[in-house]
């Protein structure tokens, strides 16, 4: 997806770390409750320091609803977690990405057109009603929408069994929801998920949006419980089965907890798999002395490692990718944006139509209501 940010003035892109701290620390305190920070865990440490809140994606957009007196709300994370701030907060708040182009490349492997073009084709060649649309939490409010429209629901890394259950289950009259669930835009969530559920490698297919027909024969479109769109986060897609063989070369009785973003092989390599909140916890409840292999972004990981002296933190890859597009936040953007609030200027408000912010919390709503 297109974002356009235009370069900062020299002011902020000169300016040294202490002088960028100076200025964030006195836009903060001039606008006082008028401004909520939010900080996701994979933000760098230069950003991370200043947010009022910390966590996940839904987790800070559900906080950001909570903060009902500030006026605006400053996401430091990528343009999806924006969007579905906006869409969980009030008419009189603002929610402002401090740089455009700070995106998520797995969101955008699925995009609206791609996906309602999936949807028609599998109209064509089973009982549409019987297929309930999964986005992961990582996608565009658009999709958001579109699931929402069509009896679908989003789900997160944390709640993704609980989801799949529902769509595969039983509605409150005894019937059942669908047969089919259509699953974007992470593949490996959603393969991750159905191993856990019991399903086996014949009840998944991979839809590939380049191909015609999603790459598949009308047999498999009809059989197929899962239907996992080609899609995948750039960095936990680097965490392989050879990293975790070295990581227990050089670490013997070392922990290994990885993302269920991984593939399905790394996974099985792993001794615990579970989302960013669960990888947290289970590094704070480890024993002191633990030396813990983690597969997910390096921020996170350096930050776990500083914030646990009694034990050693480290990342199984050993070129520790960080997230390209979450990089792109920095002091420099968070400045620039705090400042325009201090002189009346707004910067980079995000804003979703809303038609599409209505159907997208429906879709939201169903989420909260299965888990």
């Amino acid at each position: 997806m297109l974002r356009l940010q235009n370069a900062l003035p020299d002011a902020y892109s000169s300016a040294t770390p202490d002088e960028l701290a100076d200025r964030i620390r006195s836009a903060k305190e001039t606008l006082g409750s008028r401004v909520f920070i939010l900080g996701h865990h994979y933000q760098r440490d230069e950003v991370m320091i200043w947010s009022d809140a910390r966590g996940d994606s839904f987790g800070l957009s559900q906080i950001a609803a909570g903060q009902t007196e500030a006026e605006y709300i400053v996401f430091c994370g990528v343009h999806f977690m924006a969007e579905s701030a906006d869409i969980l907060t009030g008419d009189h708040q603002q929610v402002l990405l401090p740089d455009l182009n700070a995106g998520c490349s797995m969101a955008d492997m699925a995009d609206i057109d791609s996906v309602e073009e999936a949807w028609e084709t599998l109209s064509s060649v089973t009982d549409i009603d019987r297929v309930v649309p999964v986005t992961y939490m990582n996608s565009s409010a658009a999709l958001k929408a579109f699931v929402g429209r069509n009896g679908g629901v989003v789900c997160t890394s944390s709640n993704a069994r609980a989801v799949l259950t529902w769509a595969l289950g039983k509605d409150d009259a005894g019937m059942s929801r669908g047969d089919q669930v259509l699953f974007f835009p992470d593949q490996h969530l959603g393969r991750n998920t159905g191993f856990e559920l019991g399903y086996g490698a014949e009840d998944m297919v991979v839809w590939n949006p380049r191909l015609v027909s999603g790459g598949l024969d009308d047999t498999a479109l009809k059989s197929a419980t899962l239907l996992l769109w080609k899609g995948h986060c750039s960095v936990h897609q680097r965490f392989r089965p050879s990293h975790v063989e070295a990581f227990r070369a050089d670490h013997p009785g070392g922990i290994v907890v990885v993302h269920p973003e991984c593939s399905h092989d790394t996974v099985e390599a792993a001794d615990m798999v579970g989302s960013t909140d669960f990888i947290i916890k289970a590094i704070a409840e480890a024993p002191a002395g633990s030396v813990i292999g983690v597969g997910t972004e390096i921020h996170l990981v350096k930050r776990l490692d500083d914030e646990t002296p009694d034990k050693t933190v480290v990342s199984l890859d050993p070129l520790v990718c960080p997230c390209s597009t979450m990089f792109r936040i920095d002091a420099a953007h968070l400045a620039w944006v705090l400042e325009g609030l201090v002189e009346g200027d707004v910067r980079n408000r995000i804003v979703v139509d809303d038609v599409i912010a209505t159907w997208a919390k429906v879709a939201l709503e169903r989420m909260l209501a299965t888990t």
